[in-house]
């Protein structure tokens, strides 16, 4: 048998199997895409108390696209958030909030911040705005 002919024999084995598990691979469910998806958003005039408690359970991508997204808003609500976010665990997200308010004229509370919690990651922080003013 020629080269082609076993690499065609091959591809067409390959692309059964792929067809063969597209077919019977499970399914979502109603149930499994409502968990995914949760209640309905609800407006509320309280958002930065609730947003707090959700902050913590978003994922480390979703808290930076947050911090991001609360920063344009540029109001006192917003900053509390931000604030809020300079002590989360993940340095990622703690650096967008630093970046956030220093960009929007609060570079002496993120500087207040970071000396009242000295350490590697504040030198870190500290850095990285260097860099990116």
């Amino acid at each position: 048998m020629s080269m082609i002919a076993t690499a065609a024999l091959l591809a067409l084995v390959a692309g059964l199997l792929l067809a063969f598990y597209a077919w019977r691979a499970p399914r979502r469910t109603a149930e499994a895409q409502l968990a995914r998806e949760g209640a309905p958003l609800q407006a509320t005039t309280a958002w930065t108390n609730e947003a707090g408690a959700e902050f913590a359970g978003l994922s480390e991508s979703a808290r930076c696209d947050l911090v991001f997204a609360v920063a344009a808003l540029d109001d006192e609500r917003s900053q509390k958030l931000l604030e809020h976010a300079l002590n989360d665990p993940a340095e990622a997200v703690s650096l967008a909030a630093a970046h956030a308010l220093a960009g929007h004229g609060r570079r002496a509370l993120v500087d207040g911040f970071l000396a009242s919690h000295p350490g590697a990651r504040a030198d870190r922080i500290a850095q990285a705005l260097a860099l990116l003013d």
